[in-house]
């Protein structure tokens, strides 16, 4: 996606791309065929060619898998190619391949002997490189030598580098010649998508990154990534932030971000939050899971790709600045009408049902700002020629008359304004949208008193139900025969299954159903041996001798019998009824250890459920509604929200 020069509108700066062919047999958001398609690899002679011309070769229907570098080593002669005639492949390793196969020219340290070629096998990538980088270029030859020196500059390096060559009418392999871990792709003329889409398909590394030729990486770009990936574990991709500068890559502006939030989808649906393709690192598999880019847009691909990838997957956002957005006035971007067109049908083929309130309402107002955003930018001085620029205008006023004159004369009023005035209202404006890098917006969490309290009932689902549902849920087998849950009936009536007999236990017996008066800590309140299942959820930290009620719980199991147990970890403190009595947090460790002690450790299994946002969340009273599941699955041990405990009384 592109970045204007003076804010960010969203939506794909295609590398140079002219418009692609027609393709009316593209078949959007299906899943890529992993065959590669017909294409002219060429590399740089490794060190073991060094002096030779270098080899191409055509990726034909014969199989490439890797897994030929598995087979059985070739003890033949020495290599008869016309390359080095064995002069210099002594020591070399070969291996047999079937006579068909012809596999595309990679660096590697090793050979194979094809009969007619030689051509270096693929070298596995480094044991700490996870990345791949597919720059796509059309005629850019002019910009690539930056692009590949910055991806050169990171401080990770790169597992692979691919360029893919979309049909250039100027010479791109006498630039990627002066860089040799570069593997340049060379096509006919297919379009950003393809282009891509063929750079994901040879890729092995877990995680890829596309730059398009006419920018620049930062040099901790794959570092930034990687740690933000590893922060979101799962997450489909990841971005970060980028500034803008001139053709000459000086006079930077920015740095420009908007973060994302757990309702990724939905704010996308509003907005293009990435506003860079260039900053964003995606796990692999899942950008092929979710169809790759769709070869049917001309504009806008890298939008709809964010859409599709946050509909399945959570996505992350980061403040490192990882790229720079050159502007050159030759930018596809800078055709508003052209880029209005196509991100409305990119926009307008994700609507949802009107039956989807919340989301629906986030397209509906999506569809507004789109408008605004590409009316905005042509009233702008981005680089372009004065004439182009009205070009733009007028095309502008004839796609969204009252959108485009309502934006010229924001800017007319802005033009009129002080200089100092109109730069202290941009500045308001940017902090409202761009928070600055480094410093954290604490927006509506800024408080000493929490969003909600008691747990966050008012506002929906508290967080801790969450995790305490799915426990009993992944045990309802579990629930049968004669059940004691303290408290209520409440969860026995949503998960239980054969229940023979309900009781349930309570300090005092004006509670409803209860059947059970006492406390757990107190001998004698259960009847022995009498239950097949006990579910005593958020109690346990109302009893202070802990020991004793457990105890009192084990006795009171049949052989066999299941406690199903949950028990507060990071939580705000009751402080109405039951506050006084509210003794206890626990962590996983002393869970393990208190059942453990009483029904033996291998009779027990404990987890700690919750992350740092989900901690967050409850303890600010959010609900679970307010951020979805995405966010509150994956669990990290240093903030457990909730414990569960699963512990069988062994006969």
């Amino acid at each position: 996606m592109t970045s204007s020069a003076m804010e960010r509108i969203g939506c794909g700066k295609a590398a140079g791309n002219d418009a692609p062919p027609d393709r009316d047999n593209a078949a959007s958001g299906t899943s890529m065929p992993m065959p590669i398609p017909s294409s002219r690899l060429a590399s740089r002679p490794n060190k073991a060619t060094s002096g030779s011309r270098g080899a191409y070769a055509e990726i034909t229907g014969a199989n490439t898998d890797r897994a030929f570098w598995n087979r059985p080593a070739y003890s033949g002669p020495l290599c008869r190619g016309p390359v080095c005639s064995g002069a210099i492949c002594a020591g070399i390793k070969f291996f047999s391949l079937p006579p068909d196969a012809i596999i595309p020219y990679y660096q590697g340290v090793d050979a194979v002997n094809t009969g007619n070629k030689r051509i270096s096998a693929p070298a596995p990538p480094p044991h700490n490189a996870d990345v791949a980088i597919v720059v796509t270029s059309h005629n850019y030859a002019r910009f690539l030598g930056d692009a590949l020196a910055s991806i050169a500059a990171q401080t990770v390096p790169a597992a692979e580098i691919f360029v893919i060559d979309d049909g250039s009418h100027d010479n791109p392999a006498e630039v990627t010649g002066k860089f040799p871990a570069v593997q340049l792709v060379e096509t006919g003329h297919q379009g950003i998508s393809a282009a891509r889409n063929q750079g994901l398909r040879l890729a092995v590394s877990p995680y890829i990154l596309f730059l398009d030729a006419d920018d620049v990486l930062r040099p901790d770009a794959i570092a930034a990534g990687l740690d933000c990936m590893a922060a979101n574990r799962g997450a489909g991709f990841v971005y970060g932030a980028h500034r803008l500068v001139n053709g000459q890559l000086g006079a930077p502006q920015g740095p420009r971000l908007k973060r994302s939030g757990p309702l990724a989808y939905r704010e996308l649906l509003r907005d293009n939050l990435v506003g860079m393709h260039g900053t964003v690192l995606y796990d692999r598999e899942k950008l092929l899971a979710c169809g790759g880019f769709d070869p049917a847009l001309e504009r806008s691909e890298d939008y709809d790709a964010y859409l599709r990838m946050a509909r399945r997957f959570r996505i992350a956002s980061h403040a490192h600045v990882v790229a720079d957005y050159r502007q050159h006035g030759g930018n596809l971007s800078l055709d508003a009408a052209h880029m209005l067109r196509w991100t409305i049908r990119v926009h307008d083929a994700h609507r949802p049902p009107q039956s989807d309130g919340p989301e629906f309402a986030a397209w509906r107002a999506g569809s507004v700002f789109w408008k605004n955003a590409f009316a905005n930018s042509v009233w702008k001085n981005r680089g372009a020629k004065a004439t182009p620029r009205w070009s733009q205008r007028v095309s502008m006023m004839r796609s969204a008359p009252r959108t485009t004159l309502m934006a010229a004369l924001r800017q007319l009023a802005v033009s009129i304004l002080p200089g100092p005035v109109a730069d202290a209202l941009r500045r308001v404006r940017r902090k409202a949208v761009h928070p600055r890098i480094g410093q954290v917006d604490f927006g509506d969490l800024a408080r000493i008193a929490p969003v909600s309290r008691g747990f966050g009932y008012a506002r929906g689902t508290p967080v801790d139900r969450y995790y305490i549902e799915a426990f009993l849920a992944r045990h309802r087998a579990d629930i049968r025969g004669r059940v004691l849950e303290v408290g209520d009936d409440h969860y026995s009536r949503l998960f239980g299954a054969g229940i023979t007999r309900q009781d349930v236990l309570n300090l005092a017996e004006d509670y409803p159903g209860t059947t059970i008066t006492g406390d757990l800590a107190e001998a004698g309140v259960l009847e022995p041996a009498s239950f097949d299942c006990i579910i005593i959820s958020q109690t346990l930290q109302y009893i202070y001798d802990l020991p004793a009620g457990v105890a009192q719980l084990k006795q009171a199991l049949k052989p066999g019998g299941v406690i199903l147990a949950t028990a507060p970890a990071i939580t705000p403190i009751d402080c109405d009824d039951w506050g006084e009595n509210w003794f206890w947090s626990f962590t996983a460790q002393s869970a393990r250890r208190l059942f453990g002690d009483a029904f033996g450790p291998e009779n027990v299994a404990v987890s700690a459920r919750g992350n740092a946002f989900a901690a967050t969340c409850f303890l600010q009273g959010i609900a679970v509604e307010e951020v979805g599941p995405d966010w509150l699955d994956p669990d990290d041990a240093a903030y457990p929200v909730n414990i569960t405990i699963r512990a069988v009384h062994s006969a």
